[in-house]
C-alpha cells in the first residue's frame, strides 16, 4: 500500500485556509459622500433626532409646535448661572438668523460652540455633544440649515445674572459649589465619569 505524505494532505487544506481569510481581510470601501438632496436629507434627519427643534422651534417645548417658524428661535428662556439665553433664530434669514454664517461657521458653532466672531455659544446649547458628530454629518445639518425658508424672527438678546426677566423661563439650578466651568485641566485626573 503506497503512503501519501501527510504534506500532500495538509497542502488543500492551507490553501483553503488562505483563500479564506484573504476573502476577509479586504477593506469595505467608505460609503460614497452624499450630495445636494441626499446631504439635506441626512442633515434633516440630524436636526430632529438631536433635539434642534426642541429649543429652537417656537412652541416646540410646549407641545404646540409653530411649523411655519421652525427653527427661527423661542422666546422661552433659559435660566442658569449665566443668565437667562433664548435659543436662536438658525434659519439663514440675514439679519435675526444665522444668513451671514457660512455652511463651515455652522460646522464650527456645532463642534466647537464658537459663533463666527469668536465668542461662545450659550447654555444650554449642548455643542460638546455634538462635538462627536462627524465632519461629514455636521456639514448636513449646515446644508439643511441653509436650505431652510429664512425666517425674521428676532430674539431677545442675553439677560445678565440677577436682572428682571419679562416672559417665560426654564431656570436650570447649578450645582452647590458652581464655578465654570468645571472640567478639570488635561493633565488631572477626573474623580467623575
Amino acid at each position: 500500500m503506497r503512503r501519501i505524505p501527510s504534506v500532500t494532505l495538509l497542502l488543500p487544506l492551507l490553501l483553503a485556509t488562505s483563500l479564506a481569510l484573504l476573502s476577509c481581510a479586504h477593506e469595505t470601501p467608505a460609503p460614497a459622500p452624499l450630495s445636494g438632496a441626499d446631504q439635506i436629507a441626512r442633515g434633516y434627519y440630524l436636526a430632529t433626532v438631536t433635539g434642534c427643534n426642541d429649543c429652537h422651534t417656537p412652541g416646540y417645548f410646549y407641545g404646540a409646535p409653530d411649523t411655519t417658524r421652525r427653527l427661527s428661535g423661542s422666546e422661552l428662556g433659559w435660566k442658569g448661572p449665566w443668565g437667562v439665553s433664548y435659543a436662536r433664530n438658525l434659519t439663514p434669514e440675514p439679519h435675526t438668523g444665522i444668513g451671514a454664517w457660512s455652511e463651515a461657521d455652522i460646522v464650527t458653532a456645532i463642534k466647537t460652540g464658537k459663533r463666527p466672531d469668536g465668542s461662545m455659544l450659550l447654555p444650554p446649547m449642548p455643542w460638546p455633544d455634538f462635538a462627536a458628530l462627524t465632519d461629514e454629518d455636521a456639514m448636513a445639518i449646515a446644508k439643511y440649515l441653509k436650505a431652510l425658508t429664512p425666517v425674521m424672527h428676532k430674539m431677545p438678546d442675553r439677560v445678565a445674572p440677577g436682572a428682571a426677566v419679562k416672559g417665560s423661563i426654564i431656570e436650570l439650578p447649578p450645582p452647590s459649589a458652581w464655578d465654570a466651568p468645571r472640567t478639570p485641566a488635561p493633565a488631572t485626573p477626573s474623580s467623575t465619569p
